[in-house]
């Protein structure tokens, strides 16, 4: 039984590479766009709406959508012009409230609650909307509802430069009729399995019994009948530039062996990156640290786009290294430190990722989930 009475706001940018690239570039405005890899081997990291008509979609291959939309402007992205305008869009929101989670690169969520005793939740959210649109320059969709769940779902259906309140009285109405896969956490094989039930809706899945749902889905099942009956406790985490995880030895003798110490770090940056994705986090800044023999420390940093892909963070590690190891005196310790942290899985990257690489991240993740953290890993974290 729904018994949630917050008041909480998803904020979506719409097509957001996308609408970055037309910020940049106004001819493309109104035209089927396609942003990823050049070449056939690379997938799709985000498309307008206007290339979606013809049945493209992210992750999608590139050769696909080449075939599907053979007249759509193709553009290789930018990754510091989107971490820019990202950032523009997450600065007016933290001018406008003391408590809100950012998501992922393009969603963030706000926690209104007690709000309405002072404004109206809605205008107030409305307000904010349009003054993202007139500061950022960028269309952006928002659902206002009871809870994190409710709230996401409102605003994919607002989409696209939409907005939607489902207070909690039509919460029940609201999800009713949509269908299961417009539930967050109910992927291909999980609709598959429940239409071949019969389950076509939210609504089906709401009258289930509970235990049947865990019977055919165990724990999953049970998240996906809560989200049905509108359920979802989980609290706007704060989002704070300061969180971060970090690995750091020291070596048993001081050493200037710079393969070994190099290999140190790529076995670090696995177990981080891996850690990153198991809590589906992803970093924008990382750090490596050096300790001298004679114990002067050093640090350097730098800013990525988000991330927790481990072949697009170690060319970046060891870049920063060859910067920092500048004496050419032995070395003490090494550290690798990722920070910005913000909730989200791999963003595809636009330039290099291609499907089988996608896939070979999901597969490997899969066997350390169930073999533990060291199960595999590159040769060179065995040395």
């Amino acid at each position: 039984m729904l018994k949630d009475h917050r008041n909480i706001i998803h904020m979506d940018l719409d097509s957001f590479f996308v609408s970055v690239e037309r910020i940049l570039n106004s001819d493309l405005n109104g035209k089927p766009v396609i942003i990823g890899g050049s070449s056939d081997r690379g997938v799709v990291a985000a498309c307008s709406y206007e290339a979606r008509k013809f049945g493209v979609h992210s992750a999608m291959p590139m050769k696909t959508a080449r075939n599907l939309c053979p007249h759509a402007i193709y553009v290789r992205g930018d990754y510091d012009q989107y971490t820019k305008h990202s950032s523009i869009v997450t600065q007016i929101i933290a001018d406008a409230v003391p408590q809100y989670e950012k998501a992922s690169i393009d969603e963030h969520y706000i926690d209104i609650t007690g709000m309405d005793k002072f404004f109206g939740c809605l205008k107030w959210t409305q307000e904010l909307r349009q003054r993202i649109i007139k500061e950022s320059g960028l269309p952006i969709s928002f659902g206002l509802s009871v809870n994190k769940v409710v709230s996401k779902m409102a605003t994919n259906e607002s989409k696209p430069n939409g907005e939607k309140h489902v207070p909690f009285e039509i919460v029940q109405p609201f999800l009713d009729p949509l269908p299961i896969d417009r539930m967050p956490m109910v992927g291909e094989k999980t609709a598959y399995k429940l239409r071949s039930m019969g389950v076509h809706t939210i609504e089906i899945i709401r009258k289930m019994p509970v235990q049947l749902m865990q019977k055919l889905l165990g724990e999953h099942g049970l998240s996906i009948w809560e989200k049905a009956n509108g359920i979802d406790n989980n609290p706007v985490e704060p989002y704070t530039e300061r969180k971060s995880i970090s690995e750091e030895t020291t070596f048993d003798e001081d050493t200037i062996d710079i393969k070994m110490i190099e290999d140190k770090m790529v076995h670090m940056l696995e177990n981080l990156t891996y850690q990153l994705r198991k809590n589906n986090k992803l970093a924008g800044c990382i750090t490596v640290k050096i300790r001298y023999s004679n114990f002067d420390t050093h640090t350097q940093q730098m800013r990525v786009f988000y991330t927790s892909a481990d072949h697009i963070l170690l060319p970046k590690i060891k870049e920063i290294f060859t910067k920092l190891y500048d004496r050419r005196m032995s070395i003490r310790l090494i550290g690798v430190k990722l920070t910005n942290l913000v909730s989200g899985h791999h963003q595809i990257n636009l330039f290099e990722d291609t499907s089988e690489l996608v896939n070979l991240y999901q597969a490997l993740d899969k066997v350390k989930k169930r073999f533990g953290d060291s199960a595999i890993m590159r040769a060179v974290g065995l040395e």
